[in-house]
């Protein structure tokens, strides 16, 4: 197996030599206060304009920094351009309004297209109109979609761009979109979107290239960090570190969106929480998946409460391939690496390819699972994780084998070191193997071991 040269330190070099020229040309330019231009900062009066004067003036200045000093500003749509530092300062709330008369052009609250050289920061917080469950409870008394919703922050065919610092909440949609994007950083970032809330995105990366996400906390009612291609278009060159999620659908994920490759990009150093699906490969639309790295990385899953509509497809590890639609093409996953990986579940993991797609070359190092509340999965389904038209593809076939690690239709795989741990009434309550391999050609396969703990009450 030949793994992919990340090239971490000469990019970052290269990158941050970039990022500071640039914004050392922005800091000695102007900077312009929103109060000064008219906005009120209560919450109530709509400063839209007054906000967007100021990033005109700054615009036309050849950029600088905009700054909103502490205060409850109500705005709809704003536009960003090259050069622009937004700043929000501790005790500053950038309140989306609910109006759809506000949102003309594109239903996202901070906007910027064609732009480069923008840094979006500061202590304050960007509060969106995503309250309440929606989509996702199992008695379906949310399941009402409202006329008008909308995101947070889209960048699209922007470069170098920096969102760091800022406190999100409540996004009705995805929180913070890069479509088309080159050069970004986003970091120390909090977000705190509804739990039960569908389509509420964390950071969503389309189409981009040499993205950076690391050091965020991000709570999702659907993925916290999901990596999607569109319009044939790769997603590549991508790292995502030492961030803490939580999320009813999927934290670390490509796909479903999948009309382009994605290829050389890591996952690690992350925590992940009650999620239904901790790592998903999600091949829909016949794009491509190759070196692809997830280490170091820690799973508890969702414990069902009989809540969520979501309980019947849980995993803490899951890959699939699939068509969207009768005619979609066919994708493929291909050198995947899955090494130092813990998980706390009671579900197992589910790694399928297609009978005239197997999953190809996938790794696996040093899983380590700890079974706790081990759940009956006979009526388990695998995690559709987005929309299709065409049903019945292998959904129930291998999702409800006894194995706490099932791969099916692969070649050349290779485990090395599977290590599971339970007490013997967990192992006693469902029995499983710790590995099956339906339809895999060519398995290397070497130190899978189940150990017996001792319960809790004796230690």
């Amino acid at each position: 197996m030949r793994y992919f040269p990340m090239k971490e330190g000469l990019y970052a070099g290269c990158l941050w030599t970039s990022l500071i020229l640039s914004f050392s040309l922005i800091a000695k330019a102007g900077s312009w206060n929103v109060r000064d231009y008219g906005a009120i900062g209560d919450g109530k009066t709509l400063d839209t304009a007054a906000i967007q004067a100021a990033l005109e003036t700054c615009h036309q200045a050849g950029g600088g920094t905009v700054i909103l000093p502490p205060g409850d500003y109500l705005s709809g749509m704003i536009h960003l351009y090259s050069n622009t530092t937004l700043i929000l300062e501790k005790g500053a709330i950038l309140r989306q309004s609910r109006q759809p008369e506000d949102f003309p052009k594109v239903r996202h609250l901070i906007v910027a297209r064609g732009q480069e050289n923008i840094t979006l920061t500061g202590e304050g917080t960007i509060l969106g109109i995503g309250e309440g469950p929606l989509g996702r409870l199992a008695d379906r008394s949310d399941a009402i979609m409202p006329a008008f919703r909308a995101g947070l922050v889209l960048f699209e065919d922007c470069q170098k761009i920096t969102v760091s610092k800022l406190r999100f909440e409540l996004s009705d949609t995805w929180t913070l979109t890069f479509r088309f994007c080159e050069d970004v950083v986003v970091e120390e970032v909090t977000i705190r979107n509804e739990y039960y809330h569908t389509n509420s995105d964390g950071i969503d990366p389309v189409s981009s290239r040499r993205v950076r996400i690391r050091h965020c906390d991000i709570i999702a009612g659907d993925d916290c960090v999901v990596i999607k291609t569109a319009d044939g278009r790769p997603s590549e060159d991508i790292e995502v570190s030492h961030c803490t999620l939580e999320t009813i659908a999927t934290a670390l994920k490509l796909g479903t969106e999948s009309t382009g490759d994605f290829r050389n990009i890591e996952f690690r150093d992350c925590s992940i929480r009650r999620t239904t699906v901790g790592i998903g490969i999600y091949i829909k639309d016949g794009g491509k998946v190759e070196n692809v790295r997830f280490r170091r990385i820690h799973i508890e899953n969702y414990r069902p409460e009989g809540r969520s509509t979501v309980e019947g497809a849980i995993f803490p590890i899951f890959m699939d391939i699939e068509r969207r639609h009768a005619d979609s093409p066919v994708g493929i996953i291909r050198n995947i690496l899955l090494e130092d990986i813990s998980i706390r579940s009671g579900f197992g993991v589910l790694l399928q390819g297609m009978p005239e797609s197997p999953l190809r070359d996938i790794h696996i190092r040093n899983l380590l699972f700890e079974v706790r509340d081990s759940w009956d999965w006979s009526g388990r389904r695998k995690h559709i994780g987005g929309r299709r038209t065409l049903v019945g593809q292998r959904d129930t076939e291998f999702a409800r084998l006894p194995a706490w690690v099932v791969v099916a239709h692969a070649e050349d795989l290779t485990v090395k070191g599977l290590h599971l741990i339970a007490t013997e009434e967990e192992w006693n309550r469902f029995p499983r193997e710790p590995l099956l391999l339906p339809h895999v050609m060519r398995p290397k396969v070497e130190d899978v071991q189940r150990h017996i703990s001792k319960p809790e009450s004796e230690h």
